[in-house]
């Protein structure tokens, strides 16, 4: 099997279901022909037994083979928004990790995904209904048990020589909730463009020297003059 037929199936896996277009995106979009070439990879991998489909709509939505999920699931749409954040965060940078629906265990949360981005963990959650306030306070409620837990502390993806770090939440709403935690940190913004431009780093002010013999200031190699 091809390089790119394993790597259209491991999506599938983790993803769960992809349309044909989430394919052309993710794995055919520097061709000529991107079209044609993914119509005929995805026909090979059908007749071969190696991915489902979903026919009775357009674009086909795709499934491994035996799909994980009823090709009508009520949750496809759910599962094709996280596509959807996934493909708009790899246009800034490819996620170092990228885990759909990770499971911590009874009594914790379980975030639509866990991500490792810019060098820094999050736990995504993709809230494009309406949640009531008890909801959504029991929701963080969930992540506080987990943090107390210290659980996370022993995850593989913690740095080794440095203190653990606990994943901030990145919540894609439109709806601004009143939630607050004391010990977690929550990012609530309405597109993933927003919230890549809030991680950009804050560049401190460029320092100013005084040159007390002359009064003149040096900033950035530029002399400006200070009345004496």
């Amino acid at each position: 099997m091809r390089k790119r037929d394993l790597a259209i199936l491991n999506d599938l896996t983790r993803f769960r279901c992809l349309t044909r277009d989430d394919i052309i995106e993710l794995h055919f979009s520097n061709l000529k022909n991107p079209v044609t070439c993914c119509n005929t990879v995805l026909k090979r991998l059908r007749r071969d037994c190696h991915i489902e489909a979903n026919t009775s709509q357009q674009p086909f939505i795709y499934f491994s083979a035996p799909a994980p999920i009823k090709k009508d699931s009520t949750k496809i749409p759910h599962f094709l928004r996280i596509v959807d954040f996934y493909k708009q965060i790899k246009k800034y940078e490819d996620p170092h990790t990228f885990i759909v629906e990770p499971k911590y265990g009874k009594g914790f949360m379980e975030p639509d995904a866990f991500m490792r981005f810019k060098k820094r963990p999050f736990f995504v959650e993709i809230q494009r209904s309406v949640y009531s306030e008890r909801m959504m306070n029991e929701k963080i409620k969930r992540y506080e048990a987990y943090y107390h837990s210290e659980e996370w502390k022993n995850e593989a993806w913690q740095p080794k020589e440095r203190k653990p770090i606990f994943p901030r939440i990145v919540m894609i709403t439109d709806t601004r909730y009143n939630i607050e935690s004391s010990v977690i940190k929550i990012i609530q913004t309405p597109s993933v463009e927003e919230f890549v431009e809030g991680l950009a780093p804050v560049h401190p002010p460029k320092q100013v020297k005084q040159e007390p013999s002359t009064g003149i200031q040096v900033n950035s190699g530029n002399l400006r003059y200070k009345a004496l």
